[in-house]
């Protein structure tokens, strides 16, 4: 299909929604039509969510999208989950304390 006629179909193809990795609606619809159900099956298709904000400025907007083309609620489809750490931990911890000479 050429790039007009995807146009006429879909008049906003063209804008991007993950910025950092430079992703289209277009592209997400087209993960989409070749069988993303999840919003993690749009990531590994499109690389939507995977630059350096990893989601917080396009997962939302991604995954409207995602439920519009499906015909589900947000809900269904806005499943992922950030962990952040609870708190820092020091290398000594991860090390169970002790200590060895290098060289």
């Amino acid at each position: 299909m050429e790039k007009s006629e995807k146009q006429k179909s879909e008049p906003d193809s063209e804008l991007v929604i993950c910025r950092c990795e430079e992703v289209t609606k277009g592209e997400i619809l087209d993960a989409v039509k070749s069988g993303a159900h999840t919003l993690w099956q749009v990531r590994r298709l499109t690389r939507s969510g995977l630059g350096l904000c990893q989601g917080r400025s396009c997962e939302r907007l991604a995954a409207r999208i995602l439920s519009e083309a499906l015909g589900v609620p947000l809900a269904e489809v806005l499943t992922l989950s950030k962990r952040p750490p609870v708190q820092p931990v020091s290398i000594e911890a991860l090390s169970g304390g002790e200590r060895t000479k290098l060289g």
